[in-house]
């Protein structure tokens, strides 16, 4: 993959921004893991070695050819890393001090540790891909739990991303379906961002939007090669991982890869970790919420006419949802509040046109719970251990999470409309 003709493509870009990314390389082929030492000849000789047993059992092999290429190598092994948190952040950083460079062998919670440790203590920072099972690769921001409550940070992306397509065939399938679930959220991400430029003036730019749209297209022609081990349909997949996460660096925004669904996955991590519960893989809660969140969008964009009121919201409820833990942070997203300068009267003349974005950006929900199917991935809470209440509950007070505009964080400004209910049937809320 070219990054740098596409960043060019992007010079003068309409939107008024300039589209920049520090130098990045992407290497995607069959058999690259005996080439690790040869693709990283620009990166430091004294690198941190960050992976877990699963992942360096995938890339087995890998420490030696990186010794032989002569690079010395500090490694940090954890057992099982499936939650990427500031006091493992925190270790990577200290770790990092002695070396010149940090190289992530994994996917997701190593990526993302690795990617604002090595920020923090000003390293160069490369990730060994074990697995296509989530988007950003090549973003630059990292989705970290702070007192279990989950932010994304801003922080930079990798120098070098290396994919075996030998490697990433051979990923469990469950990790593989993970990555299309991610994948697949661009669908409601998309919508979410042109709503939000639409109602509330947000930052909006077309060409990077086609960048996340592309890569979508990308993996949902080879959806039905997802659960075999093909090679070629792996680089596929991972290309179009890439090109999403490219397009979070490019704006600086996490906005073209994610939108109501994401919000709905962190919530449902937050209340596991504070109940000490393991959380199931990101992109395979995300695929779930997807569906969950187009089925809400589709069923309110069945009114022809909506009629906006100032919001109504009873924030003690909402603090009280969120406990203890979270009600500050909630708080601080909310102080002011994202709606409060929103014309109801506004938002009403608009509802034509945001309909005819939900249309034209998210398929039927026929359409994408096949698609989900092909690939073997799951569309039930049940199988990412999500009760009914937990359900109810995430979809009703996600949207405070964040400090900005979907659709859903609209509800409380359209009266006693309760979507949630048509989903769930449970009123006792």
């Amino acid at each position: 993959m070219d990054v740098a003709k596409i960043i060019a493509d992007l010079a003068n870009c309409p939107c008024g921004r300039e589209h920049t990314a520090p130098p990045m390389r992407v290497e995607i082929g069959e058999g690259f893991l005996a080439k690790t030492a040869e693709l990283l000849y620009d990166f430091p000789r004294n690198v941190l070695v960050v992976a877990d047993k699963n992942t360096l059992n995938a890339a087995e092999g890998i420490l030696d050819v990186l010794k032989s290429g002569g690079f010395e190598c500090t490694v940090k092994c954890y057992e099982n890393m499936r939650t990427a948190d500031i006091k493992e952040v925190e270790e990577i950083e200290v770790l990092a001090q002695g070396c010149d460079g940090v190289l992530s062998v994994g996917t997701g919670s190593l990526n993302d540790i690795c990617r604002l440790a090595s920020f923090n203590a000003g390293k160069k920072f490369a990730i060994f891909a074990t697995a296509p099972s989530m988007d950003g690769f090549a973003a630059n921001a990292a989705p970290i739990t702070f007192n279990n409550f989950k932010k994304s940070v801003l922080c930079h992306a990798p120098m070098v991303i290396i994919g075996d397509t030998r490697i990433l065939a051979a990923a469990p399938v469950e990790l593989k379906a993970a990555g299309f679930g991610d994948m697949i959220a661009k669908y409601i991400a998309m919508a979410d961002w042109r709503i939000a430029h639409l109602t509330d003036g947000e930052y909006y730019c077309p060409r990077v939007a086609a960048l996340t749209k592309a890569g979508l297209e990308k993996i949902m022609h080879v959806a039905g090669d997802v659960q075999n081990n093909n090679p070629q349909a792996a680089a596929v997949i991972m290309e179009g991982l890439v090109l999403s996460g490219l397009a979070m660096t490019l704006t600086n925004l996490t906005r073209p890869a994610s939108g109501a669904e994401h919000v709905v996955a962190h919530f449902w991590e937050i209340k596991k970790l504070e109940k000490g519960l393991p959380s199931d893989f990101h992109g395979k809660k995300v695929g779930v919420a997807t569906i969950l969140i187009a089925s809400m969008y589709h069923l309110l964009t069945k009114r022809q006419n909506m009629t906006f009121t100032q919001e109504v919201v009873d924030w003690d409820e909402v603090y009280s949802v969120y406990g203890v833990n979270f009600a500050e942070d909630v708080k601080k997203m909310n102080n002011p509040a994202p709606t409060a300068k929103m014309d109801p009267a506004t938002l009403t003349r608009q509802w034509k046109e945001i309909r005819q974005i939900v249309h034209e950006e998210i398929p039927p929900l026929g359409e994408l719970i096949e698609l989900m199917q092909k690939v073997g991935a799951t569309t039930n809470i049940e199988d990412i251990d999500i009760s009914p209440v937990e359900n109810d509950t995430a979809l009703r007070y996600h949207a405070f999470m964040r400090e900005r505009i979907n659709l859903t964080r609209l509800i409380p400004m359209m009266g006693e409309l309760r979507p949630w209910v048509l989903l769930t049937g449970n009123e006792e809320m």
